[in-house]
């Protein structure tokens, strides 16, 4: 499991495009019949994916539970949202089949002993995208269909920013301990995602990028709102925010993200917004 620090603001005006990268960037997630596993003590959430293709592999495939949580399997202590990203397959948690579709959500509470991946054809693989956070009570393993998800269309195309935040890990939909997840996509001819700007400084976040055309990246924007970077997204990377620092992205194409949000709330409007034209 590869494991990330947290980095202080004062320190992350010093790095390089390079450290930047090794430090908040994740890459290459979806090897075959893998467990690709990123582990950031920002808020201690594990970033991770999977993609099934000549067996069915099991969640802590690779990974040595107690050696990197101290727990005798990986949800004694987490939950766990997942997307399938890629096409049909099945999730099994504690016997239980869940059949997921193209950007369809399942929620596994904490106390889940076994989780396994599988594809439905391995010519066409499924590609499970996961982020995991601490939890202190059991909820209920819920599975959200893209279709079923919390639809909430935002922006507009002529400031580049038309978009459909799907709610999926979301209060107004189910119950977790601290895990919020969603799916936003934007329309032809938009390619800005989340502006203005904020931070909210009592959750981090971690995006992903998909559906970004070939030949094609998002730029995206973090570090402090008064002095910015960015980091150069290729399609299925994934980037960790710390609370202090911005999240936002702009393409050359429009694309679609996955948001993951822990912390010590769900407030969605607990969030310090600044205001465009005061961004460095």
């Amino acid at each position: 499991m590869d494991i990330r620090y947290s980095v202080n603001q004062r320190d992350f005006k010093r790095y390089t495009t390079d450290e930047i990268r090794d430090e908040f960037l994740i890459t290459d997630l979806f090897k075959a019949d893998e467990v690709t596993a990123v582990y950031s003590h920002v808020d201690r959430m594990v970033t991770l994916g999977c993609m099934p293709v000549n067996e069915t592999v099991s969640i802590d495939k690779g990974i040595d539970c107690w050696k990197n949580f101290g727990t005798h399997f990986f949800l004694e202590r987490r939950e766990i949202g997942i997307f399938n990203i890629g096409e049909p397959g099945v999730i099994t948690a504690d016997g239980v089949e869940y059949k997921m579709g193209h950007e369809d959500c399942l929620y596994i509470t904490m106390g889940t002993k076994e989780v396994t991946f599988a594809s439905d054809d391995a010519a066409h693989p499924a590609k499970f995208y996961m982020v995991s956070a601490p939890a202190h009570k059991p909820c209920k393993t819920t599975f959200i269909s893209i279709q079923d998800a919390n639809k909430r269309p935002m922006g507009d195309l002529k400031t580049s920013n038309a978009r459909t935040i799907n709610q999926f890990i979301h209060p107004d939909v189910l119950e977790t301990c601290q895990l919020s997840m969603g799916l936003t996509r934007l329309e032809e001819g938009s390619v800005w995602n989340t502006m203005p700007a904020h931070t909210h400084e009592r959750r981090m976040e971690v995006y992903f990028y998909f559906d970004i055309p070939e030949d094609n990246v998002v730029f995206h924007m973090m570090g402090e709102g008064k002095e910015t970077r960015h980091i150069v997204m290729q399609n299925e990377e994934a980037v960790i925010s710390p609370s202090w620092s911005i999240h936002s992205g702009c393409g050359t194409s429009n694309y679609t993200f996955i948001w993951a949000m822990g912390g010590e709330n769900k407030a969605f409007d607990d969030m310090d917004n600044i205001p465009t034209t005061e961004l460095r």
